[in-house]
């Protein structure tokens, strides 16, 4: 069964057809609540509340992508959740550390295979550089370029999930970009050699 026939099962009743649904698309959902809110036990809550809301609010699903009407579910639990630490204020947390990764807790559709040591050190560097930069964009832009770029959505899906035209999305994620390569260019040693700047362009 294709998605869109789950999708109707699952608003006819049938649970198990939900929670295929539910396999095919924790790890999505997941990863666009942590890339968005930077924090893997508020992207835990977002996802189980995104899939809770999503079976309870299944009869507003009219066909299409469900996979789309699935993330913006997740995208407006994270714009709850950014507005709820906007109003609170924030303790640091610990820092997560490396070598254990014990926030992140290794969720298995985010794993994989193991590189050479090195190559895992080098690469969990230049994730973490990435993710430093996605967390400084403005929310708006942190979550199309999450969605297009990180997560590979289309840009019609992007419209569906977050709910804005075509336009404003194309607007949001160029102004993404430009920010992100900016950034990175502060991790310079991190970046493959292709993606530098010279210090003539930096200039």
């Amino acid at each position: 069964m294709d998605e869109i026939s789950l999708a109707h099962a699952a608003q006819n009743g049938d649970l198990d057809a939900f929670n295929r649904l539910v396999l095919v698309h924790q790890g999505l959902a997941y990863n666009v609540a942590y890339r968005i809110l930077g924090d893997p036990h508020a992207a835990d809550d977002a996802t189980q509340d995104a899939f809770i809301a999503a079976y309870k609010n299944l009869k507003r699903y009219r066909g299409g992508s469900f996979r789309a009407w699935l993330m913006r579910i997740v995208t407006n639990k994270c714009y709850d959740e950014l507005r709820r630490q906007k109003r609170r204020p924030q303790t640091p947390l610990e820092p997560v550390n490396p070598d254990t990764n014990e926030e992140i807790e290794s969720p298995e559709w985010i794993q994989d295979d193991s590189p050479s040591p090195e190559d895992q050190t080098e690469t969990m560097a230049l994730e973490e550089a990435i993710q430093d930069c996605i967390q400084q964009l403005p929310d708006d832009f942190r979550v199309v370029v999450v969605m297009v770029d990180v997560q590979d959505l289309d840009y019609d899906e992007a419209s569906q999930a977050i709910g804005k035209p075509l336009g404003t999305i194309k607007s949001r994620l160029y102004r993404a970009r430009t920010r992100l390569k900016d950034c990175l260019q502060g991790y310079r040693e991190l970046l493959p050699a292709m993606f530098r700047l010279d210090n003539e362009e930096l200039s």
